[in-house]
């Protein structure tokens, strides 16, 4: 066989594989909208009349906006083969009784304490699985468990609020209540900083020098390290941002909510993990979108709200959405064990 019909079936074969891959991608991406899509049938058959109404629809974006953020930066730490940050409960509700803690300041002193006390944690973290090889799930698992006793501490194990912290400055206390309940053009600040970090995560996966270097780096970690990306940096940023997105949901939880408690952030991990899994990441690491992503907390959102409009008690609606998280892991196990990557 001569070059030239060598180097044209070479070329055939690439063509093949690159078409296999791009259809492969096209399936991946729109797989979780097809679950919108048969969610918004079911929704419509269960709640005839309820569940395409503008209060459903509103209350059921802004019910996710919250587990949006968390799973913004949730994403970037299975993207990078860790896993999941399960110190994220902590992270949440930490912000959010600093930013309540500080409220005396003024408003945006308190915001930005709060956020910058939650990436405190995740800059811990990130030192701890990036630098040191701590286990991922054990070290911020154990993390979460140690930042509650010492929260629980410090607070005497109450809650904190506000009003009452605010000494004279009842002006930021006001603000702060607003944040969770104003509203732009009919839509809800939360859920317009949720399209935000969407759309910054989005571009940081895919037009930045640190998403392709954190796709070699989740991909595999020591061809990364040997091909001489810094690897400790890019798990140390992507700890801290996560935080960073963890502690604007915690501020925005402690506005709605009006008060700064321990148990905040409680199965914010869960569900921001499943929604991570349901959208096209795999614990692997190095493959997923954040457009996919999206996908996976909207079906979150859509799935409780259906489970509310029939009457569905909250206890068993945990064990639903862990059904959900269990079959997913699996799911992800078992394709990463296929691939030689389990």
């Amino acid at each position: 066989m001569t070059n030239t019909a060598l180097r044209a079936e070479k070329s055939d074969d690439d063509s093949r594989r690159i078409k296999q891959n791009t259809f492969v991608v096209v399936v991946n991406r729109v797989g979780i909208y097809a679950v919108i899509g048969l969610l918004l049938i079911m929704g419509a058959i269960v709640a005839p009349g309820k569940y395409f109404t503008v209060g459903n629809i509103r209350a059921t974006i802004q019910a996710i906006s919250l587990l949006g953020m968390v799973t913004v930066g949730m994403a970037f730490v299975t993207y990078s083969a860790n896993y999941a940050d399960m110190s994220a409960p902590m992270i949440i509700a930490f912000s959010g009784m600093i930013s309540v803690a500080t409220v005396w300041l003024g408003f945006w002193p308190a915001v930005i304490c709060g956020i910058a006390a939650g990436s405190a944690l995740g800059l811990v973290s990130g030192i701890m699985v990036g630098k040191f090889r701590a286990h991922p799930i054990i070290w911020t698992m154990a993390f979460n468990f140690v930042m509650s006793g010492i929260v629980r501490w410090i607070w005497s194990g109450t809650q904190i609020y506000p009003d009452v912290v605010a000494k004279n400055n009842l002006q930021a206390v006001e603000m702060f209540y607003a944040i969770s309940r104003t509203s732009f053009l009919g839509i809800p600040i939360s859920v317009i900083v949720m399209f935000f970090m969407f759309a910054i995560g989005h571009v940081l996966l895919i037009y930045t020098r640190f998403g392709n270097q954190l796709k070699v780096t989740g991909s595999n970690y020591a061809v990364a390290k040997l091909s001489g990306i810094n690897v400790v940096r890019c798990i140390v940023l992507v700890y801290v941002f996560n935080a960073v997105c963890a502690s604007i949901a915690g501020v925005f939880l402690a506005s709605l909510s009006k008060t700064g408690a321990y148990y905040t952030g409680d199965g914010y991990d869960f569900r921001a993990v499943t929604s991570v899994l349901l959208g096209g990441m795999t614990l692997a690491g190095g493959t997923g979108s954040m457009t996919g992503v999206f996908g996976g907390v909207i079906t979150i959102g859509m799935l409780s709200n259906i489970m509310n409009l029939i009457g569905i008690p909250t206890f068993n609606q945990w064990l639903v959405q862990g059904l959900v998280f269990l079959f997913i892991v699996w799911l992800n196990t078992n394709s990463a064990r296929k691939l030689g990557r389990g």
